[in-house]
């Protein structure tokens, strides 16, 4: 079932998640809905509390947008109560963007290098390493299981520009092509 992407301003998005138990009610179907609606949207990556739980679940697809050059190099993985160990490398800057906040990019510096501890969808426990895009992205998920928004990492000019953007996005005035529940 395609669930509604929750727009800026929803509270549950400046949230930090809370960790979840095998037992969650619904998980499967939950973890089903969510790889559906970060499809139809579309986007490489979905947090729960973009629809509006408060947990720390994230699903993250980047074989989608992989160059032929680095064909098989993308990972489509659920992470579950993830624990960011630690991040190293220079920083890169990449132009990001998010379901939440339709039509706002911005250049977001981040580390090259991330390194992880998550459960998967079985539960199973896992650690790894995970560098330039496949980082970015499971980075830019993570933040949103703190309850941090790419846009609160762009420069102040940059957010200066977009506050009419955002405005809108809050009261609804946006068009887009997935289902969305604003404030």
């Amino acid at each position: 079932m395609i669930l509604s992407v929750y727009a800026y301003g929803q509270p549950v998005l400046k949230k930090k998640g809370e960790p979840i138990t095998a037992d969650y009610p619904n998980l499967a179907q939950l973890i089903a809905d969510m790889w559906e609606t970060m499809y139809k949207a579309p986007g490489v990556g979905l947090a729960a509390p973009q629809i509006g739980l408060p947990i720390r679940l994230f699903v993250v697809d980047t074989e989608q947008i992989m160059d032929d050059d680095k064909e098989g190099q993308g990972i489509k993985q659920v992470f579950i109560n993830a624990e960011k160990l630690e991040e190293t490398g220079e920083e890169w800057p990449y132009e990001e963007g998010c379901l939440s906040i339709p039509d706002v990019t911005g250049e977001v510096n981040r580390p090259k290098i991330l390194r992880l501890r998550w459960l998967d969808e079985n539960f199973v426990a896992h650690e790894g390493t995970f560098d330039e895009m496949n980082a970015r992205v499971i980075q830019h998920e993570y933040d949103h299981i703190e309850g941090v928004l790419f846009i609160e990492q762009l420069k102040p000019i940059k957010r200066r520009l977009i506050q009419r953007k955002l405005e809108n996005i809050k009261k609804g005035k946006i068009s887009v092509d997935y289902k969305m529940k604003f404030v």
